[in-house]
């Protein structure tokens, strides 16, 4: 019997997924996939609906008593955090509207922390929009400011906006750990021996797709959304890592730290002392 898993259409999942989905990796479950924007699976997640999901890692103090995080397979990283985008450089975003991709995302996070510090004031209006929509919204006046993730790091020029703050440089100079943006998740009901199959199965899916690119590129550009080869070349150097083959120490201090603070600023329920452990 195949799983449900849900994930983005971004490079870096298909990238990821690619030797899996396609039933390359031995002795792997077999996958039913959806592909879901990152709100539209944090929302599965909290409603308990598939087997397994890329979500953000923001979500999780509401969704690991019924799932487990993987130590696989997800994205963390250095020098990949989102930005806050706006049309003239050097806006004081106090009372202003700003648009972000969800406020269960781990970029909303780390923005409401950046702004904590950087905004004394306080933002107004959040909006929640698609990733995709939220450029054009800046560049059109609709808000004020947005919160961009993924490629959008790497194309935002092409709409004539400006990089207000980076999220992850904020992160990264304060805590000295990288910045944790997407996680695997699977239902504990599975048991511990399907759970611990489909971390090899993630880990042997990575792997594949490093030894052997090319593979994946048919299954990563179909899915692209039209982005040139060479951003979604740049896109997955960025998020698929060490931390994506293995969390490791750093990357669990990452997730602790961040869903920490959140907490501490009211943003997220507390962890529980074992909610990430793996079986």
């Amino acid at each position: 019997m195949s799983l449900k898993i849900a994930y983005s259409p971004c490079p870096n999942d298909t990238f990821v997924f690619d030797a899996w989905a396609h039933g390359r990796v031995p002795d792997a479950p077999e996958l039913d996939v959806t592909f879901a924007d990152i709100d539209v699976t944090n929302g599965m997640a909290e409603r308990g609906e598939l087997d397994v999901l890329k979500v953000s890692y923001a979500v999780l103090p509401w969704v690991l008593d019924d799932y487990a995080l993987l130590p696989c397979g997800g994205a963390l990283g250095r020098g990949c955090g989102p930005l806050v985008l706006t049309r003239e450089p050097g806006v004081d975003l106090t009372g202003r509207t700003v648009a972000v991709p969800s406020e269960r995302s781990t970029a909303y996070l780390l923005f409401r922390l950046w702004a904590a510090d950087a905004v004394p004031g306080g933002i107004g209006e959040v909006v929640v929009m698609p990733f995709h929509e939220i450029m054009p919204a800046v560049r059109d006046g609709k808000v004020d400011a947005g919160l961009v993730i993924h490629e959008a790091r790497f194309t935002y020029g092409q709409y004539g906006l400006h990089s207000l703050a980076d999220m992850g440089e904020h992160w990264e100079a304060t805590t000295g750990l990288p910045i944790p943006l997407g996680a695997i998740i699977a239902k504990r009901s599975l048991g511990a021996d399907t759970l611990r199959r489909l971390a090899d199965a993630a880990r042997a899916s990575v792997r594949m797709a490093w030894d052997d690119p090319a593979a994946s590129r048919p299954y990563v550009l179909e899915h692209a959304q039209e982005m040139d080869p060479a951003v979604a070349d740049q896109h997955i150097g960025l998020y698929v890592n060490e931390f994506t083959h293995d969390l490791g120490v750093d990357g669990y201090a990452a997730v602790r730290g961040l869903l920490t603070r959140a907490a501490a600023e009211g943003l997220v329920p507390p962890l529980k002392p074992d909610a990430l452990a793996f079986v």
